[in-house]
């Protein structure tokens, strides 16, 4: 029988190589960060969304915004006393749990409490998210969907039907209550009729003065991260 074309081996050094050089880059950069700007600010993301965090990119262009690798930007900074870049960095690598970022600038507490403060957006909420309040849908027409939605809505869970070639709900539905963890179809039904539940936010949560080594904790830690942290302890011991 002929060998398949399609059953070739790969081999990952090449890859490896170039992933070590990309961590190696990252933790220089966030090294020369350290050096350049006064302050360093850990942020936490609630309902992560890309273009959102573009957004704050655009909007943060005087200053540095890293997000993601929370363990290579735990190396660049250390984890401990002994290996920390600078006096008191590892309490902020004690903080790189979950989806938060660093924020390098020169834009005093206050500037960047503010500024976030008020840096709220609305989206649709994902699967898995919760249900912040109950939705229900009335009988009758659907009209802002064209007839050939009509198998997807059936699809999703909705009792549709065409009437006179009118996307029509025979009956009324409850999409979703409030507190539901959300299904795929929920979120999928939620954002066809329009309803936004999810709410991006950022919230700053330590601080680190590059001057001066002083670390600050803005906001409490919640229990599961402090879970996280307390695993991490008993790990390195």
């Amino acid at each position: 029988m002929p060998k398949s074309k399609r059953d070739k081996k790969i081999s990952l050094t090449k890859t490896t190589k170039k992933g070590l050089e990309i961590k190696q880059s990252l933790i220089e950069e966030l090294r020369k960060c350290v050096d350049t700007y006064k302050y360093l600010f850990i942020f936490s993301v609630a309902n992560m969304r890309n273009n959102k965090l573009k957004d704050i990119r655009n909007a943060w262009k005087h200053s540095r915004i890293f997000f993601g690798k929370n363990k290579v930007m735990m190396v660049a900074l250390g984890r401990g006393p002994a290996d920390e870049y600078k006096e008191n960095l590892h309490q902020v690598s004690k903080h790189l749990r979950g989806e938060v970022g660093l924020l390098f600038t020169n834009r005093t507490k206050d500037e960047v409490n503010e500024w976030f403060s008020q840096f709220k957006e609305m989206d649709f909420a994902r699967a898995g998210n919760k249900a912040t309040f109950t939705v229900n849908l009335d009988t009758g027409p659907l009209e802002q969907f064209p007839h050939s939605m009509e198998p997807q809505l059936r699809q999703l869970g909705l009792p549709t039907a065409l009437k006179k070639g009118v996307v029509t709900l025979l009956s009324d539905y409850e999409v979703c209550k409030e507190g539901d963890v959300l299904t795929p179809e929920q979120a999928r039904v939620l954002k066809l009729f329009g309803y936004e539940m999810a709410e991006f936010k950022v919230t700053i949560k330590c601080m680190w003065h590059s001057e001066t080594g002083d670390f600050q904790q803005l906001v409490k830690d919640t229990e599961e991260t402090l879970a996280e942290m307390e695993d991490d302890d008993d790990n390195d011991n």
